[in-house]
């Protein structure tokens, strides 16, 4: 099996970047989600309630800065806030864990009212904020702002397999079908050369010279359903195949969870880097989830 994808998404729900490396962190991909955009509550926001961040194209700059482009051509370039450097600090909360981010600059939140919203740009300084879900994660096990773990790990095998299954429900002709783009689950990396849904089995795995934990399903949700190149829905699919087909934990289910191991003797927030073309080899195996989680 080969790494064939890698992904980092500077700012939670933002278009993507897709580089040919990346370090990887203990918290995920360098430059992942180390941003995001917060409503009036603290609340993060993504493309479920508002699916026009996916079309902010963005930039990583030197020091964690960002460059956004809006669709009409509008571009600004917000340097990264540090409460240590006396920036403004708030209270945030994604999926119900609260924790401190700071503040991007006024003329940031003038920028983002305009092109999306009243809602307010916020720079995790700190990496080490927010923890994993224990459930799943070891005592210092800690996230950026994804979801809920470092990486999201997918397959082509996998992919090829959904888009059969659509394509076989569809009405009129199954050739018709246009395939589902990878790019709608928004994985941080993309491995081919395994079995459909093989991964779903995977306790353990190495990609490259680092090793990662697999710790959980992915539930997928109405992101899915959006065009990332346009930002349109684009009706059902794949979530209603995949609630027919493949539910794990009580949800339509694509791709698992990561979390990275420090290798021994590194030391330091750089575990290692990941490159396309590293190979993928499977450590351990037998993970079970079932449909209703039990």
């Amino acid at each position: 099996m080969q790494l064939t994808g890698l992904h980092v998404h500077p700012v939670k729900s933002m278009y993507r970047l897709s580089p040919e490396t990346a370090a990887v962190h203990p918290w995920g991909l360098a430059g992942d989600r180390r941003w995001m955009l917060a409503d009036p509550t603290g609340r993060f926001v993504s493309q479920r309630e508002n699916a026009a961040l996916g079309q902010i194209r963005v930039g990583l700059l030197p020091d964690g800065a960002l460059a956004l482009t809006a669709p009409d051509g509008s571009r600004i370039e917000v340097t990264a806030p540090a409460a240590d450097a006396g920036d403004p600090a708030a209270e945030v909360e994604v999926w119900g864990t609260r924790f401190r981010a700071a503040e991007a600059a006024k003329e940031a939140h003038l920028w983002i009212a305009e092109h999306l919203g009243d809602y307010r740009l916020v720079h995790l300084d700190d990496p080490r904020a927010r923890p994993v879900d224990p459930e799943y994660g070891a005592p210092g096990d800690t996230v950026s702002m994804a979801d809920g773990f470092p990486l999201l790990l997918t397959t082509t095998g996998s992919l090829d397999r959904l888009n059969e299954l659509i394509a076989a429900e569809q009405d009129g002709d199954p050739a018709d079908h246009q395939p589902l783009p990878m790019e709608r689950f928004r994985p941080n990396v993309v491995v081919d050369g395994s079995a459909p849904w093989a991964e779903d089995g995977w306790r353990r795995i190495r990609i490259g010279a680092l090793t990662f934990k697999v710790v959980k399903p992915c539930g997928r949700c109405v992101i899915t359903t959006t065009d990332q190149e346009t930002g349109e829905r684009r009706g059902p699919e794949p979530l209603r195949t995949l609630a027919r087909h493949h539910r794990l934990l009580r949800k339509a289910a694509f791709g698992q969870n990561l979390i990275p191991e420090r290798p021994a003797g590194v030391e330091g927030d750089v575990l290692g880097t990941l490159r396309l073309g590293d190979d993928v080899e499977v450590l351990e195996d037998g993970a079970h989830w079932t449909a209703d989680g039990r």
